[in-house]
């Protein structure tokens, strides 16, 4: 078993920033990738970023890439999604999930936290 606790999410302006938190515990030697999802109501789960256990390897969604930046600190089992000129279109429940597969579809990853709620105001 792998247990994800996301924290960090709120209410913003637009054009401004959040950071993200996904604390792992469990199991986590399993697991090389950990990535972050986000829903909308109404709307699917959809890929916004993904990393590999050793930082090498990122990914991110055209729709963030160059505002959102995803890192690790594997000392305390942590990954991060800083947010940065933050849009209406990002309000979204934001998932941390964990998988063993660089995926960008949430079939890919295994176990998934809480969500935490995101909302940018015009």
């Amino acid at each position: 078993q792998v247990h994800l606790v996301e924290t960090g999410g709120g209410l913003v302006q637009a054009g401004g920033s959040l950071r993200l938190s996904c604390a792992a515990s469990g199991r986590t030697f399993d697991y090389y990738v950990m990535g972050w999802f986000r829903q909308a109501p109404g709307k699917d789960r959809e890929f916004v970023a993904n990393i590999g256990w050793s930082g090498d390897m990122r990914g991110y969604a055209d729709s963030v890439k160059g505002r959102f930046t995803i890192s690790k600190d594997n000392a305390e089992n942590t990954v991060y999604l800083q947010m940065n000129t933050l849009k209406p279109e990002d309000t979204a429940v934001y998932y941390c999930a964990a998988g063993g597969k660089f995926s960008v579809v949430t079939t890919g990853y295994d176990y998934w936290g809480q969500g935490t709620q995101v909302t940018v105001s015009s």
